[in-house]
């Protein structure tokens, strides 16, 4: 087996491909990065990453994150969060799930309506059994996909 070291590959042009293995990495424009996904599908590596999550437990203070700056608990079940690096726009995905104790009991809501570039809310009870919702201070996870400013 050989090894390369070096600190900078330069293709022929900005249209080359760069093969690594038998998967081809398409450079073809500034800060885009794409590789062959399922079949002949390209995939964007930029679209394809979470550009923020974060979890935090029934205090709605940060345990762990990426791309978060602070939290704000609302109140019972609300929570606002900011992020590090701002989003482009205020259209990204935000997905929520529960962590911790009752997994099986916990509703997450995202309010997409609260979305900014800067942050976003979130509101999180319990179900029993899916029935009412109820507001509540429980441990969340969160992932957040789109585009940073």
């Amino acid at each position: 087996m050989s090894t390369l070291v070096t600190n900078t590959i330069t293709g022929l042009s900005t249209a080359a491909n760069i093969t690594i293995g038998s998967t081809p990495v398409v450079s073809a424009s500034a800060n885009s990065l794409t590789i062959r996904g399922e079949g002949s599908a390209q995939t964007s590596v930029q679209q394809g990453i979470a550009k923020g999550w974060f979890e935090v437990g029934d205090d709605f203070a940060l345990d762990d994150s990426f791309n978060i700056s602070g939290t704000t608990d609302d109140g019972t079940g609300l929570m606002d969060y900011a992020y590090t690096t701002n989003m482009a726009s205020a259209n990204y995905s935000a997905l929520g799930g529960s962590a911790g104790g009752a997994r099986n009991t916990t509703f997450i809501l995202i309010e997409t309506s609260g979305n900014a570039t800067t942050g976003s809310e979130l509101s999180a009870g319990t179900s029993a059994n899916g029935g009412t919702i109820n507001l509540a201070d429980v441990g969340v996870c969160t992932t957040i996909h789109g585009d940073l400013a």
